[in-house]
């Protein structure tokens, strides 16, 4: 082979090995570039799943601000639509229409009237159906609604016990309006007004209304007589949610639909109330501070939050903003966890150390004024729509502040009390009831006692441990007293009588170890939160209002 031949040999197997390097040089980049075009992708996926996550979460909380404003407000963002109007009804297919019709298109509603008709009674017209027959013996009969334990409830005075037999079919027909209120429809004698018509008295309407006494026999203002207690358990106010730690706080708002609950899982929840799902509307997690006490301010308009730290943290339900108060300056508090708000919503009266009660503005959140009485001030309630303060604590003493002067007006002995506990006052401040630490609660008439009489209404000792919590109900006729440090401690006190309603709570429900309570405004509900996480709600029929 000549020289020449073996030197193009090998020129084309250099050539080969050069391509073959740029060959694998080529798929290497090649590889590069799918790996960083797929590591992008996966950056973009990233950020957009990020970002349909934040415009979901944004979405969920515009939402649940909206159905708490509404619930608030009302549907101030529920705009009228028109052309909903009820048009004429078309049968479905496979549906017959209505059998007839009246044909008003002649422009008069008279009906052709036969000489024979002109003769009836003419007192007859316009009535209701009039009955067949009068039973007299009604009048005669007499009925003891005191043997029979069910008929109790008929009564309107304590003392009542045999009533008539007419007067009896009255209260049994009030009782079941009362348990059945929209049954109207079910009554023959109700005369539909007609869309023209121009008075009740056309109708009969002011005639029927006048005929019916159940109105007489069931009414708001009724006495609420003592002994047995008509109740019964509805669904879990916070059954949507419930807590994971222990409840401290239940509260209704001034609306009647709206309530808070909060306690030991740093969280602050908001339900409507309606007995048969109560919703839950807004869920706020406090990161730093397990709730102690949460409280609305009168006004509806925020809600106070504090636990056992130096400061305390207020939520703005018009703005939904969480404002972080503290610590007080001047003051060294570890603990602002026990308060009270004024009727008027102009004060926070905080319990301080040493005796000292620390009064700070709702308004610019700054303090204002201190009081300070002998021994540890351990409670605090509002009198005289908020002009005057009442406490009382480690010297068993009663103490009565006046706010405009920031003086003590009245100093008394609480009658059995070595620690005080807890104090509330009715809503219109006639009566003023306080806890010791030994279960006892004494009950006092306001005025009588800034008079001078030390002696209670009445001593109720049907509790043997720590008395955590009192409310009166909006008229008073009810006293509610807890102790959580005792299974099934509370009782339900009927403050005319001062007796203890027997059936409460019964031997079918547990209310386990009952830690707050409150009364919804028309006290329809009653809810109790225990040391499990639930919010217990009843129904007190007495009350036809929440």
């Amino acid at each position: 082979m000549s020289l020449i031949s073996q030197n193009a040999v090998l020129k084309r197997r250099l050539e080969k090995t050069r391509a073959d390097d740029d060959s694998d040089e080529v798929a290497l980049d090649a590889e590069a570039g799918e790996k960083a075009r797929s590591h992008n992708n996966e950056i973009k996926d990233r950020k957009r799943k990020k970002a349909k996550e934040l415009k979901a979460r944004q979405t969920q909380e515009a939402e649940e601000m909206k159905q708490l404003e509404n619930s608030l407000f009302g549907a101030i963002y529920a705009p009228p639509e028109f052309g909903t109007e009820a048009g004429p009804v078309v049968p479905a297919r496979g549906q017959d229409g209505p059998l007839f019709f009246m044909d008003r298109s002649a422009g008069g509603d008279d009906m052709p009237v036969y000489e024979e008709d002109l003769g009836s009674d003419d007192e007859t017209v316009g009535k209701g159906r009039q009955p067949a027959w009068v039973d007299d013996e009604e009048d005669r009969t007499e009925v003891d609604i005191v043997k029979v334990a069910r008929l109790r409830k008929l009564r309107k005075e304590a003392d009542e016990s045999v009533i008539s037999g007419r007067e009896y079919e009255a209260r049994l027909r009030g009782q079941h309006a009362k348990l059945n209120p929209f049954t109207g429809w079910a009554d023959m004698d109700r005369v539909a007004p007609l869309p023209d018509a121009e008075s009740d008295e056309e109708e009969g309407g002011v005639d029927n209304a006048l005929r019916n006494n159940d109105e007489l026999v069931v009414k708001g203002t009724a006495k609420l007589l003592p002994g047995m207690l008509d109740f019964s358990r509805l669904v879990d106010a916070n059954a949507q949610e419930r807590s994971s730690g222990p409840i401290n706080s239940v509260q209704f708002h001034r609306n009647g639909q709206l309530m808070l609950v909060a306690g030991l899982d740093k969280h602050l929840r908001f339900f409507q109330i309606d007995g048969k799902r109560n919703p839950k509307i807004q869920s706020i997690f406090i990161e730093d501070c397990p709730v102690y006490k949460a409280s609305f301010l009168p006004d509806g308009s925020e809600v106070i939050l504090s636990g056992r730290r130096k400061f305390f943290y207020s939520f703005d339900l018009v703005k939904a903003a969480v404002s972080k108060i503290g610590p007080l300056t001047g003051r060294d508090e570890k603990s602002l966890e026990s308060f009270e708000i004024s009727p008027d919503s102009k004060t926070i009266a905080f319990v301080g150390n040493e005796g000292y009660i620390l009064l700070v503005s709702t308004k610019t959140k700054q303090l204002i004024g201190t009081l300070k009485m002998n021994g540890n001030v351990r409670s605090l309630a509002f009198a005289d729509g908020g002009n005057q303060l009442i406490s009382s604590g480690g010297d068993g003493h009663v103490y009565h502040w006046d706010l405009r002067t920031r003086k003590c007006m009245h100093k008394a002995t609480d009658e059995g009390s070595l620690t005080g506990l807890s104090l509330c006052t009715s809503p219109d401040s006639s009566y003023f009831a306080t806890g010791s630490s030994s279960g006892i609660v004494n009950v006092y008439k306001r005025d009588e006692f800034l008079g001078g009489k030390k002696k209670p209404l009445k001593t109720i000792e049907n509790l043997t441990t720590d008395i955590g919590q009192m409310k009166f109900n909006h008229d008073a006729q009810i006293l509610a007293i807890s102790s959580g440090k005792e299974r099934n401690g509370m009782r339900l006190v009927h403050v005319p009588s001062f007796t203890v309603y027997q059936n409460w709570p019964g031997p079918r429900f547990s209310l386990q170890y009952p830690r707050c309570l409150d009364f919804s405004p028309g006290s329809g509900f009653l809810s109790v939160g225990h040391a499990g996480g639930k919010v217990l709600l009843y129904k007190l029929h007495h009350y036809q209002n929440a």
